[in-house]
Formats: C-alpha cells, structure tokens, sequence
C-alpha cells in the first residue's frame, strides 16, 4: 500500500508492505463476518485483506435475492476470481516512514530482509505518463507490446436508457440517490501487472493506492477514498461524492473547475446523502452524541480530478470488536446509495457486470487491532490464468441526473486507467 506521500490525517507510513502468509482465512457471503470475528480474535498480529462488494448479500438481507418481479441481471460469476472475504498473517512486514523503514519478521531475521533490498537494483523510472507508451507485457511473451483494447460491458445507448430507468426508479421513490457502475474489460490480455501498476501509479498517483495479489489474481489500484479507519476507540470515513476534471493546461480554467465543484448544487445534494448514509451507519456502532461531521464538501485535487470529500467521525461503543465496525457500515455508501437496502436490490438488478472486489475494500489491521481500508475504485483487476483484465467506474445517480453527463463523467474517472495503459485516444474504452 502507497499513500503517495499524500497528507492524510494521521498518516502511520508512506508505504506498507505485506509479503508471505503464515496463516489465511477465506469465506463466502452467507457467514463470512463472523468467521472473520472467530479467526481473527486469536491472532494479534498484522493482518491485510479485502471485503469483496458481494458481501452485501450478508450485510444487507434482501440484497442477496433480486426483489418480487426483479430478475438478477449480475448472476454470472465474477471472472477475476477474488473470494468475497481473504485475510492473512504475513509473513514479512515492511513500513517505509520519513525518516526510516520498520521490517517485522516472523520467521526470517530482519537483517538478512534490509540486505537483499540494499543489494537489489531498483527498477528503472516510469516514463513521462503522457507519452502514450503501452503497457509492459507478461514475462516471456513478445518484445513488442501489443495495446490492450478494451470493450463495454453496456454499450452507450443501454447505459443512456439505464440511467433514465433509474430516474423512474428514484421519481417513483424507491430510492433518493444510486450509484451506478459498468464494466470495460479486454481478454485475452497478457500484462505485467506490476509494471502496470507502476505506470498507473505515475499516471494517477493517489492516497490509498495498492499493489494487491492472491496467487493468480491482481488488484491494481490508485484510490483517492478511504472507507473507513480505527484508531483506538475513534472511527473516522471521508466518503467521496462530486466530481470534476482537472484542466491543468489552463490554471485559470482548472480554478474555476474547482470552484463550479464546491458551488454545484447536484454534487452537494449527492454528497450530503451520502454523508447521513455514513452517520447513520456508525451511529450503530458509536456513542450517542459522538458521531460527527467534521468536514463538509470538502474540495481535494488529485492528477485527473478534484473530488467532493466529506469527513465523518465517531466514538465506537466499547466492547465492539474491529469487524463489527466494517460490518455495519459495509458496503460503503457512496458506491452504494440511499436506502442502502434497495438500492442494493437495484444495483443487483440493473449493472451488467458483478462487482467483485470493486468497490470493495482492501488494507490491514494492526496487532492493537487499529485498521485503514480504502475504497477499491480507480482500480484495473486482472486474471492471469484466464487473461481477464477489467476496470468499473461509476457515478452517484440522482433524479437531476444528466445520462450524457454521467457517462462523462465515467471517462474522467477513467482517465488515469486510460494513461496508464498508454492509451489517450480513447481506444482503451473501446471507442474507436
């Protein structure tokens, strides 16, 4: 995990390494909090894994069944393969800080670690992201990249009538806000996942990014959100709902751009929502009176955007355990929406791809059983055994929606996935 040397409250690190696994847990939705609770008690020890989005069939009741007289329209399985729970002990800790670095070993002496990294060669630097150079290919294939292109999982006009049909949903009042996602994927795809990574990183450099592998499948990820941190009692998340593209090449243009943001009466509306989603979820779990919104439309830059962030804190009860505070706020609300519990049906019903680890959430526990976990969106997924590579992006989808502005704003997002994998045309949304 990397925050990019971005100034996060509170930041423990500047990278944290896990290598090795002395001990794993796995579970599908139906039970899998609970097993987490039971596993996790008897090891205070470093602990990093995900919640995989499908996890909100436990989580919520009704999401795992589609509502009377909805058809699942995400029934198929998820091609990546991630398990909707995965922790594990590792066995190699790293934390790079300021002004040192901290190796926790199990097994292995520390000494011996911080030599073969003094005597390995660093990787040579990534090339500007703007040259438009295609990503690096898997180990033993050809010299010469081929660019991946890839295809929409809806096409445009679906997605343009899906957002009207959401509308309807949210006019009738199903629901006030949801947030919906799609899918572009290539196959077969033949990548280095780190040297992709690596240039994703260069491209799209954001707080919360991370370099994530369980045997033959890779999350790559560079994003700007956390979901939710623990530090001794106090719980602190700073959902992002309101988007805006940069315009670096013009300072005066991108100022303005970051002032249509903070003033945007839509973006505010979706925000605020989202902010009281999260109030009521650690409600359930903190003191009466302790939750609290700190920060309100907060305006933050990132390489391709500025982002709305809101900050909401509160005291947890004592006697919680780490896991009861991801349940009751998992999944997170501004991949969600509100009601939570519907617009999950809806989510269910109307995305064309499953979510997987996407929207997700992936990062660590201390032994103190203190935690930090992002938000997996900004995010590249891939398969090396079936050579599945994809990405999701999505917005928050309100009765004032635009289609064509929401589809727009589904690209921006994706920008930084688009540089990274050298392509700035728009070929890699299959947009020829």
């Amino acid at each position: 995990m990397d925050n990019h040397s971005y100034k996060t409250p509170a930041p423990v690190f500047e990278c944290l390494l896990a290598a090795g696994a002395v001990d794993t847990f796995t579970a599908s939705a139906g039970n899998a909090f609970a097993g987490l609770k039971q596993w996790a008690a008897g090891r205070q020890d470093w602990l990093f894994g995900h919640f995989a989005y499908d996890l909100a069939a436990e989580t919520e009741p009704a999401a795992g069944e589609p509502a009377v007289g909805e058809s699942a329209a995400t029934s198929a399985t998820d091609p990546i393969g991630f398990p909707d729970l995965f922790f594990f002990v590792p066995e190699v800790t790293i934390q790079l800080q300021t002004n040192n670095i901290l190796i926790g070993c199990l097994h292995s002496d520390p000494a011996s670690i911080w030599q073969a990294i003094s005597q390995t060669t660093p990787a040579p630097a990534m090339p500007a992201a703007a040259s438009g150079s295609a990503p690096a290919v898997a180990s033993g294939s050809s010299s010469s990249a081929t660019p991946v292109v890839f295809t929409p999982r809806i096409a445009r006009d679906e997605y343009l009538s899906t957002i009207d049909a959401l509308r309807r949903h949210i006019l009738r009042g199903d629901c006030y806000e949801i947030n919906f996602c799609q899918e572009f994927f290539a196959q077969p795809a033949d990548i280095d996942p780190y040297a992709v990574w690596r240039s994703l990183s260069n491209a799209s450099p954001n707080p919360f990014a991370a370099f994530y592998r369980i045997d033959q499948r890779f999350l790559l990820c560079a994003s700007p959100e956390r979901f939710l941190k623990k530090t001794g009692n106090d719980l602190f998340s700073q959902p992002i709902k309101g988007t805006a593209p940069r315009v670096k090449q013009d300072p005066a243009a991108d100022r303005r751009q970051r002032d249509a943001l903070f003033q945007s009466a839509k973006d505010r509306a979706e925000n605020v929502m989202v902010v009281d989603l999260v109030r009521n979820d650690l409600s359930r779990i903190c003191r009466p009176g302790s939750v609290r919104v700190s920060e309100l439309f907060g305006i933050y830059t990132f390489p391709q955007v500025y982002q709305m962030i809101s900050t909401v804190t509160g005291e947890m009860l004592p006697g919680l355990d780490w896991t009861d505070a991801i349940r009751s706020s998992f999944p997170m609300g501004s991949m969600t929406g509100a009601p939570k519990n519907r617009v999950v049906q809806l989510i269910r019903r109307y995305e064309r791809s499953r979510r997987g680890l996407f929207s997700g959430a992936v990062g660590y526990v201390t032994p103190e059983g203190d935690f930090d976990f992002n938000v997996v969106i900004r995010s590249l997924l891939y398969n090396r055994g079936s050579r599945y590579l994809s990405y999701q992006v999505g917005s928050g989808i309100t009765f004032y929606s635009d289609p064509e502005a929401e589809y727009e704003e589904c690209l921006v997002k994706a920008e930084g996935i688009r540089k990274a994998m050298g392509d700035s045309a728009g070929n890699a949304l299959g947009e020829k």
